[in-house]
């Protein structure tokens, strides 16, 4: 039942973890999505696990899903991708920006990889939309812009300052949003989704999480040890100001953040020009102790764990205020 106004979707990143199941939401409500990603961090499997289970679901009809490899730092290549798509007799109505790269601690390491990527990938992505007059824009931001914060919910206007590269990238491409809607007033529609922590997978289990490498997410690492695949999990820090000494969460569910990016989508497409942040989250904060014991109870097994010393970056509280999004978009239906 999609809006007629609302129809081809370009989603970068689309073979990522939040990707994945955003493509596969976007197609369960008939939208065409068109798929740029690289396969640096992803597989091209998880696309291969989207076609899957919708064709399960929907044998009988056309699967709306074109599939473009290729880098957002390489301009030309993103050109190619619009001028494709419009020889196509196509437009593309929006598109929900996931491509990154997202590691905190490599970050540090590599901070030019990560501007170059985060920010001139998404300038090369902005610039050539602008050019094609494409004007609905969903930025994958994070929770990571946010400055410290003890014990208090964090709210759309609480203070930025993130403590990484990551978040700088992240908060730099906000900003450049921002700037661009004020010079064009009369056009663009842009909202950035700062998630919170997303966890899970799409409900038969056939999609989740599946980086290539070494998860940075903890969700992979409690299944990794739970599964054997490594003999404990690592819990960084037992002496965090909170309620049981380690990092307190908001943890979200992988299907309800990408419900969220199409319900934004959706009320860009009834809305006037627009600009603004909004925090995806369930309000609810859970510490990394108290995760573990919800999987162990879940799943009937034991996880081996074991305290090291506090990670550089880590915030110990990291929890939404989610009144907006639930007020504008009515996100997270309780």
């Amino acid at each position: 039942d999609n809006n007629s106004y609302m129809k081809n979707i370009l989603v970068t990143g689309g073979a990522g973890f939040i990707g994945s199941h955003t493509c596969l939401a976007l197609l369960e409500k008939g939208y065409n999505v068109y798929v740029i990603d690289s396969f640096v961090n992803s597989s091209p499997k998880s696309l291969e696990r989207v076609i899957n289970i919708y064709k399960k679901k929907h044998f009988d009809s056309n699967l709306n899903l074109n599939i473009f490899k290729g880098d957002l730092r390489d301009k030309n290549f993103v050109q190619i991708v619009f001028s494709d798509i419009y020889k196509s007799n196509r437009k593309i109505d929006g598109v929900i920006h996931f491509a990154g790269l997202k590691s905190v601690l490599e970050s540090k390491k590599n901070p030019l990889l990560y501007w170059k990527t985060n920010v001139l990938g998404t300038l090369n992505l902005l610039e050539i939309m602008n050019s094609y007059n494409c004007l609905n824009f969903v930025f994958s931001s994070s929770a990571t812009v946010y400055a410290q914060s003890k014990s208090s919910l964090l709210k759309e206007e609480s203070e930025t300052g993130p403590i990484n590269p990551y978040g700088n990238t992240k908060l730099t491409v906000e900003k450049l949003l921002e700037d661009i809607f004020k010079s064009q007033e009369n056009e663009c529609k842009f909202v950035s989704l700062r998630y919170f922590n997303p966890i899970g997978s799409h409900s038969p289990g056939l999609l989740g999480e599946n980086p290539v490498g070494i998860p940075n997410n903890i969700f992979p690492l409690i299944i990794n040890t739970a599964a054997g695949i490594q003999k404990e999990l690592n819990i960084y820090g037992n002496d965090w100001p909170t309620k049981d000494g380690t990092c307190v969460r908001d943890y979200i569910h992988v299907m309800d953040l990408a419900e969220a990016h199409i319900k934004v989508l959706d009320f860009l497409s009834e809305e006037s020009p627009t600009y603004f942040n909004l925090n995806v989250g369930t309000g609810i904060g859970t510490s990394v102790i108290e995760l573990v014991k919800t999987f162990e109870k879940v799943n009937n097994v034991k996880i081996n764990y074991v305290f090291k010393g506090r990670r550089m970056g880590d915030a110990p509280y990291v929890v939404a205020d989610n009144s907006l999004s639930n007020s504008k978009i009515n996100i997270l239906t309780k």
